[in-house]
């Protein structure tokens, strides 16, 4: 898959203050790549860094093509970002804004109209156009702001905390559409602190404090640190004899009871999970159900962020 972004040694001092310490990144292009860290990690520096707002100290990145320092106005052409405040023109209209916004990015009038459009359906706010955004709720203005970032169907989309405000029908309609842009083959960068959104969206995810601490899949991170678990939950509750049959399957790495359950950590689940229910049920075992079991993202990121402390 081709890479879409690329740092080396990226670093951002104010002052004594180092916010971003020798960044080496790489982000694929039709990923949503998710960048977590605490208050104050350097998370928003790094994506000004990114979108050519702000210079760097040292280090270098190549954005969609294109090489920080030299070239950024063509960065900020290609790219769209989400800051964390909308910075919406209030007087005019939220139809007004994007046609504003559309010329600024060099579309043509008919095109315009039409990204116009498209985005204010999306975000549910065609039938507010003409109204000053100075009238909408926090809300609105923060769907406001995406429908401007994703206008001119950048190559890369930086999100910062794109749902904070946003109630959950809100929340979801931001959601699908970074979905739908990633199914475009288009990248979204995403700051968040909700990691419940991460989980669900991110095919990767790097945590952050100044520099990368670790980055991979959610579910490697969560292998790693925890193991691949799965719950069979047996009716009645399993007997000592079901624990040893799962214990003797080959490919189980470790079983116990928990709450009328077994758990099962496998090396290979999907080789062995298949095997065990053949097990159980030849032992005259009755399985409720079988699920995977998924340690919160949230014990992940603790447990990696607060190991780098």
């Amino acid at each position: 898959m081709q890479i879409v972004l690329r740092t080396e040694g990226l670093t951002k001092r104010f002052g004594r203050l180092t916010a971003v310490d020798r960044l080496d990144l790489e982000v694929r292009e039709g990923e949503v790549f998710g960048f977590l860290g605490p208050n104050g990690a350097g998370k928003t520096t790094t994506l000004r860094l990114l979108c050519a707002l702000i210079a760097p100290t040292s280090g270098g990145a190549e954005v969609a093509g294109w090489r920080l320092g030299r070239d950024d106005a063509r960065i900020r052409a290609s790219v769209g970002i989400l800051t964390e405040q909308p910075g919406l023109y209030e007087r005019l209209s939220a139809w007004e804004n994007l046609l504003f916004c559309a010329a600024l990015y060099g579309l043509d009038p008919a095109t315009a109209r039409s990204q116009a459009e498209r985005f204010l359906r999306l975000m549910g706010l065609w039938d507010r156009r003409r109204e000053a955004v100075a009238t909408f709720s926090r809300g609105m203005k923060q769907k406001m702001a995406i429908a401007r970032a994703a206008l001119h169907e950048p190559r890369i989309l930086f999100l910062d905390e794109p749902t904070t405000g946003l109630d959950p029908d809100a929340a979801k309609t931001v959601r699908e559409l970074i979905v739908a842009l990633r199914g475009e083959g288009r990248t979204v960068f995403l700051c968040t602190h909700n990691l419940d959104e991460a989980d669900r969206l991110c095919d990767r995810i790097a945590f952050f404090r100044r520099h990368v601490i670790r980055i991979d899949s959610p579910d490697e991170l969560r292998a790693e640190l925890y193991g691949r678990a799965t719950e069979f939950r047996l009716l009645p509750a399993p007997r000592a004899e079901d624990l040893a049959r799962v214990r003797a399957v080959d490919g189980v790495r470790e079983a116990r009871l928990e709450n009328g359950s077994i758990i099962v950590e496998a090396q290979d689940p999907l080789r062995t999970n298949p095997l065990l229910v053949r097990t159980l049920i030849d032992g005259g075992a009755e399985i409720a159900y079988v699920t995977e079991r998924k340690p919160h993202l949230e014990d992940v990121y603790l447990r990696i962020v607060e190991a780098a402390e």
